[in-house]
């Protein structure tokens, strides 16, 4: 006879039943005949049918409203098989993780942790149209945005000048101080980045996120105004391209004079800068698909000018370019009105003046008067770019700065003149701004920014987690070896007074870095237009938008106006201030005056991007996972120093206003709408901001990101009020690791007047235990009539304000068995009940007393059980445990429960997906555990635990009344089983087998008797020595050998059928019987995949809502964890505490 079998009732008659595997009766037609092998199956097999309808909370009341979203739809799907009857009570609320997996993967059933993306989505009403899957890679989504975005403006119309007036050591200095900022900035970011899933919106979303709507409203205000002027700066940048080097005859003011020659330069960057702004803008307002489009045509630009560069470099060494500069004396002249590097010329052997004569004299004779410095001094030329083996290179490695108007000189012999008050008027290369260190660091750090553009497109990437620390972290690095590159080699080509000419008078107007390129300077002149033109769309592209996402937060609500849009999205609003904004940067009109301003602004943002990254890793909230791992909270804090040091270094004034901007943007986001407390001294101050605290704490409950588990930790103490289970207390600060809440409570059974002293006694005792096990803290101590009422009390009250647990940490109560006093696990199952009903946490540890105290395990594994969803505690808690020096080197593993539907494969890569996303390292496995049928051992357990119920249900009455209660049943049992098979005797007339039949019977119902009694005695009688303590939780085999000891002269039988136990079979509560087959099936698997490891985690099935069946309710648990060593029972609260989002 096989060990497993289904036992279902047979059709009498002209009925036929048909049933399958989960209680739903087939159609049958009315001769009986049933379709498919399943209906033959039942032919062949005695069958026994029984409702398989779970029970329901309050009568068929609807059920409250539940954290998790699950249509009507799913309802019929989520429990299926009598595998896992123990949860099915509660499926409504907790789907089975199989049904959820494929939408938590695939995002389609969103959590409470996105709800604010649902919000925003619903906000917008409009449908929006089907997106197709992103396929942006590392290359093109995120490393070339970054290049296209770092290199622009600065290295083609300033890099030459600063190496000229710095010299290369300073250079060197400044870029490497730059590109350390932002590649310790670039870490922080990837770190950020890869903490989740981040949508659209970049560095404010991911700061604002962070740090809360304070600082993110600040930086992200501060982000957009860096954006807007380096929106101005490119223009400004692409119309000193246009009149300097392209077109100078387009020049609509000219000057008459030299010395007003700066001012008109001025007044044309301000009226055609209005007109590109006015262009761009038009562009952006048409259509931003074209600006996209044209994103890699301005890429292309930006590279082959690069090439072109290096190019140009190699070609010095072995052909130099032919630019001749001229000096007079050691001055350098602006060869714009001369064609001659001389004074006079020998024409048909008669000496003539130049038209350099003519610059600095009052006429062309020979005889006329001229500057003295002139007459003093000869003419002479040099190469411009003599070359890279030419040794210029020792006389650029240091700096040459000075004030406004100094003359650009060559460090060679010259006769001074004793009158230089015309020098001004002279066709001189003079400096048109005073030079310093740090103003060349404000006007360098901008070509350093752009690091923003692979996060800004996280949404566009195949895999952003992936992608934009890789992409990011590429871009600085080449961006940084070209800088450095082309510093050293800008130096050892470039003549130094031609670096230090900014706008290439002294090569007939040229680009200098133009004069470098090969083959042409026009690949330079055009490349960089078309560079500049391109970033300057992208800023004004990029700055609306952020603004636009700002607005829509409702944080700032005098800019909520700007929030709306196009029926498309267009932000067309956001679109005209940043445009006005722009506007107030070309006024300025001076590229190298915009630059430290919006220097500022991305240096606040990277400063801050800093912070966020340093305190997450020094807070070490249980949200914070990133998947980028090469990060430290000291390069965030040496980032975010070197941010404000490059801040007040730059322009010190411009930083004070910076910070202040972003100081009244915050207090006004902090207090709005709120009214100020003021308090006497110091300690009012204190105490109002505690309050003021606690009352913002209690104002919203936490977020899914910044949910981590407060704990009420429930002590049993002993006799001599020590505590019982310190273990616990370990196992809490493992947990916490010091962070969050903590409440460690006990309960005395008495009056608080008669156990005052006992009280404090057993707070100071668990204080010192508490200090013991390293565990931060705060104790509570109530005394109550009776256990039950107090940990309701402490569920109830414990904390205050928003300091209040949301998880309870309790033992399991090892001993249920043997208790005298029912009331032990009567208040367990109660204290489940309790923090279900409150929406807490319940974590119970089993054996907790082996749990590790401070002694780090060997590698070994923490098993997750993730059978229902729960709100992701299971996945939580491990991660939180991986994080202490104790549990750091066991590796996490994650199971899942297959039923017959489901596929298995699909299930493991949704898992995996889902893990990827939650950043969380995991070994995945799916077991499947198929309906089967219910075993003859399942039927005995719960023949067994049924009748040891009813046995402890007369503990109130006297031991002879129990007695003679378990002798009536037991005779009630002997008689059923005697006219059962005397009846079928009759029936076939071998009235000899039924006599031996009526025997074994006897023997089993005495049997039973026997065990009954002296379990009873166990129970009860304590004044005898050493009991014999009689198992209820007892195997077949143990079944049989207790039965054949007892029928020695019946030895040469054969083995009795097991359907001779039908009639006590089909008296059993079939829910209990399911429920017995579901905790014996899930202990099979568990302990064949998981009795070696260092901890098992297990959804905890929550208790009957019929009270009737509490003790059979701890029997399945005890079954369920049976052979496990450390478990730790989860049950969640009814909210989620995971979250994919950053």
């Amino acid at each position: 006879m096989s060990e497993r079998f289904m036992v279902v009732p047979v059709a009498h008659g002209d009925e036929s039943a048909c049933g399958d595997g989960d209680g739903v009766d087939d159609v049958c037609d009315p001769a009986g005949d049933c379709e498919g092998e399943h209906a033959e199956r039942l032919r062949s097999v005695p069958i026994l049918r029984y409702n398989r309808e779970p029970n329901r909370y309050g009568g068929g009341n609807p059920r409250e409203s539940s954290p998790f979203i699950n249509t009507d739809d799913d309802k019929g799907n989520l429990y299926d098989g009598k595998n896992m009857a123990l949860f099915e009570e509660e499926m409504d609320s907790n789907p089975m993780v199989s049904s959820l997996l494929n939408k938590l993967a695939n995002y389609t059933n969103l959590t409470q942790g996105v709800r604010e993306h649902e919000e925003a989505d619903e906000d917008e009403g409009a449908k929006k149209k089907t997106v197709k899957s992103p396929q942006m890679g590392t290359f093109i989504g995120v490393y070339l945005p970054c290049l296209q975005n770092i290199l622009g403006v600065i290295l083609f119309l300033r890099m030459t000048w600063i190496v000229g007036t710095a010299g290369i050591l300073e250079v060197f200095i400044i870029v490497s101080m730059c590109c350390s900022c932002t590649m310790l900035t670039a870490i922080s970011m990837s770190a950020i980045a890869t903490n989740g899933v981040v949508p659209a919106g970049g560095s404010y979303y991911m700061i604002s996120r962070s740090l809360g709507p304070e600082f993110g409203g600040a930086v992200g205000l501060c982000f957009y105004l860096g954006t807007t002027f380096a929106g101005a700066m490119y223009i400004l940048g692409t119309i000193e391209i246009l009149l300097t080097y392209i077109v100078p005859s387009a020049a609509i003011f000219k000057a008459e004079e030299k010395e007003y020659e700066a001012e008109a330069m001025l007044n044309n960057m301000r009226v055609y800068g209005t007109c590109c702004l006015t262009l761009m803008a038009l562009v952006v307002f048409v259509g931003v698909k074209y600006v996209n489009k044209l994103a890699l045509v301005f890429l292309a630009c930006v590279v082959l000018s690069i090439f072109a560069i290096y190019a140009g470099v190699i070609k010095t060494i072995f052909e130099p370019p032919v630019f001749p500069v001229c000096l007079l004396g050691n001055r350098t002249l602006q060869n714009h009105d001369f064609d001659k590097c001389m004074k006079t010329d020998i024409i048909d052997n008669v000496t003539v003046t130049t038209k350099l004569w003519s610059l600095f004299c009052k006429g062309p004779e020979l005889n006329a008067s001229c500057n003295e410095y002139f007459t003093l001094n000869n003419v002479t030329e040099i190469q411009g770019i003599p070359g890279l083996t030419s040794g210029v290179i020792s006389e650029n490695m240091w700096g040459s700065y000075g004030p406004a108007g100094m003359l650009v000189e060559k460090p060679v012999p010259s006769v001074a003149a004793a009158d230089s008050s015309q020098d001004m008027y002279m066709p001189y290369v003079v400096n048109d701004i005073t030079t310093f260190f740090t103003l060349l660091v404000g006007i360098y750090f901008p070509s350093v920014t752009g690091i923003m553009a692979g996060s800004n497109r996280s949404g566009d990437l195949r895999d952003a987690q992936r992608s934009i620390p890789i992409g990011t972290i590429l871009a600085i690095a080449t961006t940084t070896i070209i800088y450095l590159s082309c510093v050293v080699l800008f130096g050892a080509c470039i003549e130094g007074v031609v670096l230090r000419d900014k706008f290439g008078d002294s090569v007939k107007g040229n680009l200098v870095i133009g004069t470098l390129s090969w083959p042409s300077p026009w690949v330079i002149v055009i490349g960089s237009f078309f560079s500049c033109c391109g970033a300057g769309l992208q800023s004004l592209t990029g700055a609306p938008r952020l603004l636009q996402a700002i607005a829509r937060d409702g944080i700032v609500p005098f800019l909520e106006v700007f929030g709306h849009g196009k029926a498309n999205g267009e932000p067309t609003w956001a679109l005209l201030l940043t445009a006005l904004i722009c506007e107030s940067g070309i006024l300025i009109a001076s590229l190298d005056a915009v630059a430290p301003i919006l220097s500022m602004f991305f240096l606040m943002c990277y400063l801050f991007v800093n912070l966020a990254c340093a305190l997450q890793t020094l807070l070490r909230t249980p949200n914070w996972r990133p998947r980028f791992k090469f990060y430290h909270w000291a390069l965030s804090f040496l980032g975010m120093s070197l941010c404000l040091a490059l801040m007040f270094i730059s322009s010190w004034y411009y930083a004070l206003v910076a910070m202040l901007i972003a100081g009244c943007i915050y207090k006004y986001i902090e207090y709005r709408g709120a009214e100020k407390e003021w308090g006497d001294g110091i300690r009012g101050l204190s105490l109002n901001a505690a309050r003021f605290a606690l009352i913002r704490l209690e104002e919203a409950p936490p977020h899914t990101k910044n949910w981590r588990p407060q704990l009420l930790v429930l002590l049993n103490l002993d006799s001599e009020l020590s505590v019982k289970h310190p273990r616990l207390l370990s196992f809490t600060t493992q947990l916490k690791a010091g962070k969050g809440l903590t409440i460690v409570g006990s309960v005395l059974e008495g009056t608080y007047l008669t156990k005052e002293a006992e009280a404090k006694r057993a707070e100071q005792n668990i204080k010192a235990a508490m200090t013991a096990e390293k565990t931060k803290g705060f104790c509570h101590v109530v005394a109550s009539s009776n256990l039950r009422d107090g940990i309701s009390h402490l569920v109830q009250s414990a904390g205050l304000g928003g300091m209040k647990h949301n998880s309870v940490l309790m033992a399991w109560p090892g001993s249920w068995k043997q208790s005298n006093d029912p009331q032990s696990w009567k208040s367990f199952i109660e204290t489940i009940r309790e923090t279900t009903a409150a929406h807490q946490a319940l974590l119970v540890a089993k054996n907790v007393d082996s749990f590790p105290h401070q002694e780090r395990l060997k590698e070994g594994t923490i098993d997750v059980w993730w059978i229902v969803h729960d709100g992701g505690m299971l996945m939580l808690l491990p991660f939180l445990l991986r994080q202490h020096k104790v549990w750091r080197k066991c590796k996490m593993r994650i199971f899942t429960v297959a039923q017959m539907d489901d596929n298995s494969i699909q299930m493991k890569k949704d898992l995996q997906m889902f893990l990827y996303h939650l950043r969380l390292d995991a070994e995945v496995e799916v077991v499947e555990m198929h309906d089967s049928d219910i075993s003859a051992f399942t039927y005995e357990k719960t023949l067994v635990m049924e009748q040891r119920s009813q046995m402890l249900i007369q503990m109130q009455l006297s031991r002879t009344e129990r007695e003679r209660e378990i002798q009536s049943i037991t005779d009630e049992s002997r008689s059923s089983i005697r006219r059962k098979h005397q009846s079928g005797a009759h029936s076939s007339g071998v009235n000899n087998q039924s006599s031996q039949l009526d025997d074994a019977n006897q023997d089993e119902a005495q049997l039973i008797h026997d065990r009954n009694t002296a379990s009873h005695a166990a129970l009860n009688d304590k004044a005898d020595a050493t009991p014999e303590r009689v198992h209820m939780t007892w195997t077949k085999e143990k079944f049989f050998t207790e039965r054949n000891r007892n029928r020695e002269p019946f030895a040469s039988m054969a083995v009795r059928d097991l359907f001779n136990m039908k009639p006590e079979w089909e008296s059993l509560n079939q829910s209990n019987v399911r429920c017995m087959h579901t905790a014996v099936k899930l202990n099979e698997v568990v302990v064949n995949k998981s009795q070696g490891a260092h901890l098992v985690l297990l959804n905890m099935p929550g208790p009957p809502r019929n009270r009737g069946g509490d003790e059979n309710y701890m029997e399945f648990l005890e079954v369920m964890m049976e052979g496990l060593n450390r478990v730790l029972l989860v049950r969640g609260g009814g909210q989620e505490v995971i979250t994919i989002y950053s």
